[in-house]
């Protein structure tokens, strides 16, 4: 109790100050009052004892009684009869006491005189300024001793033992007192600090987290009332945090689910609160001398310079970072101290990966470009073609008609060109829409392969197709639209195959995905490697400088084709050995064809 309770240790030991305090007090006081007491009595007694042996004198007493001469034990008191020129005349034989010969000088020269008449006396103080003795000098008036002098010298200086003995019984009652008062005083003392010691405990569970936790409110009086502030503040605490962390929770959810990497610097350039997304946003850039902890978080050094500029200039840095695979637009804000706008206090800094709003406006770019360039060539042969016969310079009618053919086939080119174009747009756009249900493929192959071996022929190409897993389950997806993706496939492979080469498709189911895979095989030139990464581009075309004719975008319909009916396509190539586009197919639940 006493070691853990401050509040007791100190009631405790006020207490006992207290009483030690009035138990010194007490005795002092009675220790001066009981020898101011003594004193006087002692001064009352001497003079009442001079007046009794004055008065026994100057009646029929012949001479002073032996008990009274000199140092007299029976009164306590050296007593003297002195002639008027200060010789001793009683005790006769007994001269006075060595230590009141100052006393007895003073007797003689000051007190022994005709004159004095009545009572005379005086106090003597020892070295410490204390009275220590009195002298009385009376005149006898009568009797056997008439005009002499009756010299009485009382010590007045020393404490009976009786003053001793009170003044240590009264301190040996205020320490019982004391003693006694302990027990009290601690049941009290306790009473009042345990609830306290209640609401210690509740508060610390509150400095923990634990508001859940209340405090008794049963006590009377203010511990009581205390208790009950205590619980409102709780109450009240509690529902702030709680409505702190849900707010808190948002802003923590809003700022990692952003996409910019936002990274809070102090102001010495230090990076503190990141958001999620940070750890991505540089996922693309190679790793590589990050010799300092600061570099793993963000990796360039230029970056970092940045930062100190924000800070130490308190503006705004821009900058955007470019790499072969990546893009990023770095944007730093500094932090304004509220009390001086002078001072900067830190920075924000805002990540933004744009690799793919740089890809897309690379693009557009590359698309206007292709488009202007796909639409110009047929334009100016029309142009080229038609000026000659507005102005009459061609004459003859086979040239007329070898014209007017060349006219109608790049009208035809073109008109091709734009309806591919509308198409992939809508596929992308969304806006083309078309039913998907289960079909028998293994139906469309075999049709596919009798429409095209005559085709393959005329171009000295080996064609088939091979069924390597056996009869196909029946699939879901549009019979029409794979067509299409299977003559895009099959048109592209006969352009790029010389005479003499093969063309094969293979068809096969794979239990493990549950898809039937098609690849479109041929022995033809192949595909660059840094050409692989662009094939279903828009426009794009491998190997122009062999003048290969077509728009460019029948790959493009292609996988836009699949990617509306949830398939993939892929393509593997070897340059010099040939190419393989594989697509998917899944199996249709339901085994009854639609088609």
């Amino acid at each position: 109790m006493f070691k853990h309770s401050t509040l007791m240790r100190r009631t405790v030991a006020l207490v006992l100050t207290a009483q030690l305090a009035l138990a010194l007090f007490a005795t002092l006081a009675f220790s001066l009052a009981g020898r101011i007491s003594e004193f006087t009595n002692r001064i009352d007694d001497s003079f009442n004892k001079s007046t009794a042996i004055l008065s026994m004198l100057n009646q029929t007493y012949d001479m002073l009684p032996p008990y009274l001469c000199g140092r007299s034990e029976v009164i306590g008191n050296d007593v003297y009869i002195m002639d008027s020129t200060g010789h001793i005349v009683a005790p006769a034989t007994t001269a006075y006491s060595p230590e009141y010969k100052e006393q007895i000088d003073y007797a003689r020269e000051y007190f022994l005189n005709p004159e004095i008449e009545t009572e005379s006396y005086k106090l003597f103080k020892n070295q410490s300024g204390e009275d220590e003795s009195l002298l009385i000098v009376n005149r006898i008036t009568s009797g056997y001793y008439e005009g002499k002098y009756l010299v009485l010298i009382s010590d007045v200086s020393e404490s009976t033992p009786i003053l001793k003995h009170y003044v240590n019984v009264l301190l040996l009652s205020s320490l019982a007192a004391a003693l006694t008062m302990l027990l009290p005083v601690v049941l009290v003392v306790n009473k009042i600090t345990e609830p306290l010691h209640n609401l210690n405990i509740v508060a610390k569970a509150y400095g923990q987290g634990q508001y859940e936790i209340r405090a008794d409110e049963s006590f009377s009086g203010e511990v009581g009332e205390l208790a009950e502030s205590f619980n409102m503040m709780a109450d009240k605490l509690s529902r702030s945090i709680n409505e702190l962390t849900l707010e808190r929770n948002r802003l923590e959810d809003i700022f990692n689910v952003t996409a910019e990497g936002i990274v809070v610097f102090n102001e010495n350039g230090e990076p503190g609160v990141m958001n999620d997304s940070m750890k991505t946003i540089f996922s693309k850039v190679p790793k590589k001398n990050l010799f300092t902890e600061r570099l793993h978080v963000i990796p360039f050094d230029e970056v970092w310079e940045d930062v100190e500029t924000c800070i130490s200039q308190c503006e705004q840095v821009d900058r955007t970072l470019e790499g072969p695979d990546y893009v990023i637009k770095v944007t730093l804000i500094p932090k304004v101290d509220s009390n001086d706008e002078t001072k900067c206090v830190g920075a924000t800094g805002f990540f933004r990966d744009i690799t793919e709003d740089s890809k897309l406006e690379r693009t557009r770019r590359d698309y206007v470009a292709n488009i202007s360039h796909e639409l110009r060539t047929p334009l100016q042969t029309l142009r080229g073609l038609i000026e000659p016969l507005a102005d009459g310079m061609v004459k003859k009618e086979e040239d007329k008609l070898r014209y007017y053919n060349i006219i109608l086939n790049e009208t035809l080119r073109l008109s091709r060109l734009i309806d591919d174009m509308l198409e992939l747009s809508k596929l992308q756009s969304r806006t083309l829409a078309f039913k998907m249900f289960p079909f028998d493929l293994n139906s469309l192959l075999n049709d596919l392969e009798t429409k095209f071996i005559p085709v393959m022929n005329e171009a000295n190409l080996k064609f088939r197709v091979r069924f390597n897993t056996g009869n196909l389950p029946t699939v879901m997806g549009n019979p029409d639209r794979v067509e299409q993706i299977l003559v895009i496939l099959l048109d592209n492979a006969k352009k790029y195959t010389p005479a003499g080469g093969s063309i094969t498709i293979d068809a096969e189911y794979n239990d493990i995905v549950d898809k039937v895979l098609i690849s479109v095989i041929d022995t033809g030139q192949g595909i660059h490697e840094y050409d692989i990464n662009h094939i279903f581009d828009r426009f794009f075309k491998a190997d122009r400088a062999r003048g290969k004719k077509g728009t460019g975008l029948g790959l493009a319909i292609a996988k836009e084709l699949l990617t509306y009916m949830g398939e993939d396509i892929t393509v593997q190539s070897e340059y010099g050995h040939g190419t393989t586009f594989t697509f998917t197919l899944k199996r249709a639940e339901a085994s009854n064809n639609w088609y």
